[in-house]
């Protein structure tokens, strides 16, 4: 039996009526270590029935959500439409009907979620920095007519103090400033992967982004890190419309 509280959160977003966010943490699930104990990927070795417990705690704890649009995510900028059987591989899904979540896993990379301001349509976005470099949040924003109704949540991710990065990385976003990349030891770079996305999403004329404060990297408590602890699990970032 799964312990409660489970670890769900809800973002600082001011959201429209009937649409609904959360994202996990890594508390309250059935998941030994070292997935514990939310863990909700099904795909970094836990016990296959464990992580079948977890999701199922998951939907019950949604209010008004019938059904979770899991992804097989490759780091690529591929968005669907939610609702689709099984794990289909892609890192954005986006929907207009009502109970059904998009969602992304991460343990590092980030999460971003959208809506516009009638809460017609919502969306979520993986990206990791190759994701973000080949345009995985413009491809998921130009789902929407008009970006300047909506609005996105960057839910937790690695921090700038965290991520340290090449120059290859550097180089995949040449346009950025250089103020999301502090030089570290020879050619290391700390990067702001938060940073990018909100400088992106706003040079696409989207009205507002909120959130971006929250490193699972340094938030060994609270959240799953990939660069932290190597095997771990995989905490979820989903929205959802219920009317």
């Amino acid at each position: 039996m799964v312990s409660l509280p489970l670890d769900l959160f809800t973002p600082e977003w001011p959201l429209p009526d009937g649409v609904q966010a959360r994202f996990s943490g890594r508390r309250g699930g059935v998941s030994a270590a070292p997935y514990d104990s939310f863990n909700l990927g099904d795909h970094v070795g836990d016990d296959p029935q464990a992580v079948a417990a977890n999701r199922a705690a998951l939907l019950a704890a949604l209010p008004g959500c019938d059904q979770v649009q899991y992804l097989t995510q490759v780091h690529g900028c591929d968005l669907i439409p939610a609702g689709a059987n099984g794990q289909p591989e892609a890192d954005a899904s986006s929907v207009t009907d009502t109970g059904i979540a998009c969602a992304v896993m991460t343990a590092d990379c980030l999460p971003v979620l959208f809506c516009d301001d009638r809460g017609e349509r919502v969306a979520a976005a993986h990206a990791g920095w190759r994701g973000l470099a080949a345009g995985v949040l413009l491809r998921t924003l130009a789902a929407f007519p008009d970006p300047q109704r909506v609005s996105a949540y960057l839910a937790p991710a690695i921090g700038p103090g965290a991520f340290e990065v090449g120059p290859d990385v550097r180089a995949a976003f040449a346009d950025a400033p250089d103020a999301f990349f502090v030089a570290g030891q020879g050619d290391r770079l700390f990067a702001d992967l938060a940073g990018i996305a909100r400088w992106q999403l706003k040079h696409a004329g989207i009205a507002a982004v909120y959130g971006g404060s929250l490193c699972t990297f340094s938030d060994s408590e609270r959240f799953f890190s990939y660069r932290r602890d190597g095997r771990t699990g995989r905490q979820i970032s989903l929205i959802w419309k219920t009317l």
